[in-house]
């Protein structure tokens, strides 16, 4: 059983930083693509952020790109996302999310697993 817990969402001023952390417990953590969506209220979920097995390879879409940082420590069985210079459309719930097939994927159908979510909110 593969289970995901977030944490490290809070409330910012727009121009902070924040920094997301996704502890995953399950028997092949360093085999999984992991991925950050979020959804904000009235709004689908959408892809943030995702990164391959090795760390060697992540994606972003192109609203947070050069402030987003998908990274993961794969000792720690961790996966985090750095987030700079927030802004109020920032503001969401944050998932984390894995995958266990190879691949890294953009869509929500293509995770199999899922964190409850750590809110981050940014005021202007």
């Amino acid at each position: 059983q593969v289970q995901l817990v977030e944490s490290g969402g809070g409330l910012v001023q727009a121009g902070a930083s924040l920094r997301l952390s996704c502890v995953v417990s399950g028997p092949t953590f360093a085999t999984y693509y992991m991925a950050w969506f979020r959804q904000a209220p009235g709004k689908e979920r959408e892809f943030v952020a995702a990164i391959k097995w090795s760390g060697a390879y992540t994606y972003y879409v192109d609203s947070v790109k050069g402030r987003f940082t998908i990274s993961r420590d794969n000792a720690k069985d961790t996966v985090h996302l750095q987030m700079n210079s927030l802004k109020p459309e920032d503001t969401a719930l944050y998932y984390c999310a894995a995958r266990t097939v190879p691949g890294l994927a953009t869509t929500t159908e293509s995770y199999g697993y899922w964190g409850q979510g750590t809110q981050v909110t940014v005021s202007s």
